[in-house]
C-alpha cells in the first residue's frame, strides 16, 4: 500500500538520522545513558548467570545500531514487524535516559523534555501499531486457528466415516455367524 511506502520511512528517519549520529559521537550520549545501564545492568547480574558489560558507550553503541539498521530495515519494507519491534525496544531506554523530565526544577528545561518525552511516547506508538500492521493478511494466529478448524474438520468426517464402516462391518459379521450357526 502506498501509504506504507511513504509512511516507513518517515518514522524510521528519527531512528535513522539519530542512530548514526550517535555512533559518530556516542561520548554525548554516555551521561544521559550512564543511570539506565547501571540500573539495567545491576538487575541482569541478579537474574542472569553471565555477568552483563557494564561499558556505557559500548551499550550506547548497540542501541545505536539498533536504531540504524531496524530504521533502515523497516524504511525499505523488510522485516517490518521486526525492525519495528526492535525500534520500540531500542526507545524506552533512549527516553528514559535522555528525557528525563522529572529531574529538572527549570520550567523551560523541564517542558523541553517532557515534550521530548512525549514525542518518543508518540513515536513508540507509532512503532506498537506498525509491528502488529499484518498489511491486510491474515495473522499467524489466525491461520493456525483457521488450520486446526480445518483439521478437526476433517478428522471428524474421517471418523465418522471409519465408524459407519466398523458398523457395517459388525452387521455383516453378525449376518455371517448367524448363517454358519
Amino acid at each position: 500500500m502506498l501509504v506504507r511506502r511513504i509512511a516507513r520511512p518517515m518514522l524510521a528517519a528519527t531512528f535513522v538520522y539519530g542512530g548514526i549520529d550517535t555512533l559518530r559521537n556516542p561520548q554525548t550520549r554516555v551521561p544521559g545513558a550512564r543511570p539506565v545501564v547501571e540500573k539495567v545492568t545491576e538487575q541482569a547480574d541478579k537474574q542472569l548467570p553471565v555477568q552483563v558489560p557494564r561499558d556505557v558507550e559500548q551499550w550506547v553503541k548497540i542501541d545505536a545500531g539498533v536504531k540504524v539498521v531496524a530504521g533502515a530495515l523497516f524504511s525499505v519494507g523488510r522485516l517490518p514487524r521486526l525492525s519495528a519491534l526492535a525500534m520500540a525496544g531500542s526507545i524506552v531506554p533512549t527516553t528514559l535516559a535522555g528525557h528525563r523530565f522529572w529531574e529538572h526544577d527549570d520550567p523551560k528545561e523541564r517542558f523541553g523534555q517532557l515534550s521530548h518525552f512525549l514525542k518518543n511516547l508518540g513515536l513508540l506508538g507509532g512503532l506498537l501499531i506498525a509491528a502488529v500492521d499484518t498489511e491486510g493478511k491474515p495473522s499467524v494466529g489466525w491461520r493456525a486457528r483457521r488450520a486446526a478448524r480445518k483439521a478437526t474438520g476433517a478428522t471428524e468426517k474421517r471418523l465418522t466415516k471409519a465408524q459407519k464402516k466398523a458398523a457395517k462391518a459388525q452387521k455383516q459379521a453378525r449376518k455371517q455367524a448367524k448363517k454358519a450357526g
